[in-house]
């Protein structure tokens, strides 16, 4: 029978590591579990002492596979593998029917990997940027368990209800951009083309123009004349920025900005919070350790502060600090969050809390999108609506003035 090396939390802060015989990492979660204590990491006795290397990443040589592919081949997969079809069919057949060519060649190649004697999982790290680090740890715990298929129709389920999401966002922004990009075409092209033809009347009039006029003819004439400057010194200051401050302390700063701006800095915390919960609760769930899991859910997170606080919440749960108390600790986590966490550790679900947590932040998100749609659109329009009323009320002034001297 198979031995496990396993770490695990025994009371608030003792570590315990020891030797398990199991039949899979699956069982050997469960009883130990069944021993009072809280699974960390484990590792198969024979893969820790042979430490076998990863081959190498795999360029994709026929372009990008759209995220929608991977979670339509999850839930396909799935339903052959539970008809009995095996996986070499089973991949076979998928590849026949997608019309990715670049995920095509992803799937003949892990095909062939699987054929030559590995696991699935294995072959599946040869295509990191396509599947991704916690795809495969879940398809690794699926394999150890013996429930692959159901573990791939989580990780569809999972991968359909985070693309959704960021439909709805992207559905909610596209119309206020393009209404953004049309306003801001419309000032310029009144600036550059309208007004220096406006301003030939006006130079004629002979009388000094209004204070609004000569804001918008003060506009037009620099722009007229300085554009290509303009769009130089913005191109050399991107460039010194670029150069001065690397990506990652760029990135560092406006997730420190976005954190603070009104209304959309909660709406951002209960996204990144329902994104962390609910992918850390479906691999706990699958039964990888919750070291493992963190380390896998943490990067998926795209504001560096949230991340930056979570992983150190990570290194004082592995020296055997209690993961809700270092939620607690931090000015990030919303109170809501860190009781449920608390209270899901101490009663040893924590699975269940993390879905509390993000089903709750998840309705919330969907409800502000539908706010934030409702009431963005008519702002943008009230906003271009001033500036251009702005700009043609200024223009007007002179023709008003001279029908006011006139009589």
């Amino acid at each position: 029978m198979p031995k496990y090396i396993y770490r695990a939390k025994k009371g608030p802060t003792e570590i315990v590591k020891d030797v398990i015989e199991a039949q899979s990492k699956d069982e050997a979660v469960e009883k130990i579990s069944r021993l009072g204590l809280l699974p960390l990491n484990i590792e198969e006795e024979s893969a820790v002492a042979q430490k076998p290397g990863v081959s190498a990443p795999v360029s994709l040589s026929g372009g990008r596979v759209p995220s929608r592919e991977v979670t339509i081949f999850s839930r396909q997969l799935s339903s052959l593998i539970k008809s009995g079809v095996p996986i070499l069919r089973s991949l076979a057949i998928i590849a026949e029917q997608t019309e990715v060519a670049a995920f095509k060649a992803v799937l003949a190649k892990v095909a062939t990997d699987v054929k030559e004697g590995q696991s699935f999982s294995r072959a599946l790290e040869a295509w990191p940027s396509v599947f991704g680090a916690f795809y495969i740890a879940m398809v690794r715990s699926g394999e150890d368990s013996g429930t692959l298929q159901d573990t791939l129709l989580r990780i569809a389920a999972y991968r359909k209800a985070q693309e959704e999401m960021l439909a709805r966002v992207r559905a909610a922004m596209a119309y206020p951009i393009l209404m953004a990009l049309v306003g801001v075409g419309t000032i310029v092209f009144m600036f550059m083309f309208v007004l220096p033809k406006l301003m030939v009347i006006f130079s004629s009039m002979g009388q000094e123009l209004p204070v609004p006029t000569q804001i918008v003819v003060g506009i037009s004439v620099f722009l007229k004349k300085y554009w290509i400057h303009v769009l130089a010194a913005l191109a050399v200051v991107s460039f010194l920025i670029s150069k001065t401050f690397s990506f990652k302390v760029r990135k560092k700063f406006m997730s420190v900005v976005a954190l603070h701006i009104p209304v959309f800095s909660q709406f951002l915390r209960k996204n990144e919070f329902a994104r962390f919960c609910r992918t850390l609760e479906v691999m706990i769930r699958s039964g990888i350790p919750i070291l493992k899991a963190l380390s896998i859910s943490i990067p998926i997170l795209d504001n560096e502060v949230i991340k930056t606080e979570l992983g150190r919440c990570s290194r004082e749960l592995e020296q055997g600090a209690s993961f809700g108390r270092s939620l607690k600790a931090s000015k990030v986590f919303s109170t809501f969050m860190v009781s449920l966490v608390m209270v899901g550790e101490e009663s040893g679900k924590l699975d269940e809390a993390l879905a509390e947590v993000a089903d709750t932040y998840e309705s919330e998100c969907d409800e502000t999108i539908k706010v934030m749609t409702s009431l963005l659109e008519p702002a943008m329009i009230l906003v271009m609506g001033l500036v251009v009323g702005f700009i043609v009320m200024a223009m007007l002034l002179p023709i008003f003035q001279i029908d006011v001297i006139a009589r």
